[in-house]
C-alpha cells in the first residue's frame, strides 16, 4: 500500500505546520515549471523561533539538527502551498542549508543532516538529495539556521 508523504510524517509523529509568513519581501514558495524553490526558512514554530544564537555556542550541534528538521518542515509546507499537497512532489532536487555557527565550528554537515533525514522520512529514495551546508556569522532573526528546497513536481504547474 502505497502511503502519502503527508503519512509518513504523520507516522514519525510529525505534521506540517502553517506556512511561516515572510520575515521581509518576498513569498515563501514560487513554481517553475516542474520545480518548486522555497525562500530560506527558519526553524519557525507557533511564528516565533525556539532557540537564537550559533551552533558551537548557545546552541549545541543536536539542538541544531533538530532545528534544521522544523526548516525542512516548514520548507515542506511551503511547497505544499504552492504545489496542493506533498504527493506533488516527484523528488528533492537540492537542500541548501546555512548554520550560523561559531567561528570554530566544523560540524554543519551534521547539523543539516536534521533536514535531510526529515525529507527521507517524507519521501523515501525519492528524498536524496543534493546539498550544501554552509557556516555562516549571523542568519536572520539570530536564527541558528536556516534551509532552502529545490523540488520536483510530476507534473509541470503554471505553464
Amino acid at each position: 500500500m502505497n502511503t502519502t508523504p503527508e503519512e509518513r510524517l504523520a507516522a514519525a509523529g510529525l505534521k506540517l505546520p502553517p506556512v511561516a509568513p515572510p520575515v521581509a519581501v518576498y513569498v515563501p514558495a514560487v513554481v517553475s515549471g516542474h520545480y518548486v524553490h522555497t525562500s530560506g526558512q527558519l526553524p519557525m514554530v507557533d511564528g516565533a523561533l525556539p532557540r537564537t544564537g550559533k551552533v558551537g555556542g548557545e546552541v549545541t550541534p543536536e539542538q541544531g539538527a533538530e532545528l534544521a528538521r522544523q526548516c525542512a518542515l516548514n520548507a515542506l509546507a511551503a511547497v505544499a502551498s504552492v504545489a496542493g499537497d506533498l504527493s506533488a512532489v516527484k523528488r528533492v532536487v537540492k537542500v541548501v542549508g546555512f548554520v550560523a555557527s561559531t567561528p570554530d565550528f566544523t560540524g554543519q554537515p551534521g547539523v543539516v543532516n536534521g533536514a535531510s533525514e526529515l525529507l527521507g522520512t517524507a519521501f523515501g529514495d525519492a528524498g536524496i538529495h543534493a546539498r550544501s551546508a554552509v557556516g555562516v556569522a549571523v542568519l536572520p532573526l539570530d536564527a541558528p539556521v536556516e534551509v532552502e528546497l529545490i523540488v520536483e513536481l510530476h507534473t509541470p504547474m503554471g505553464v
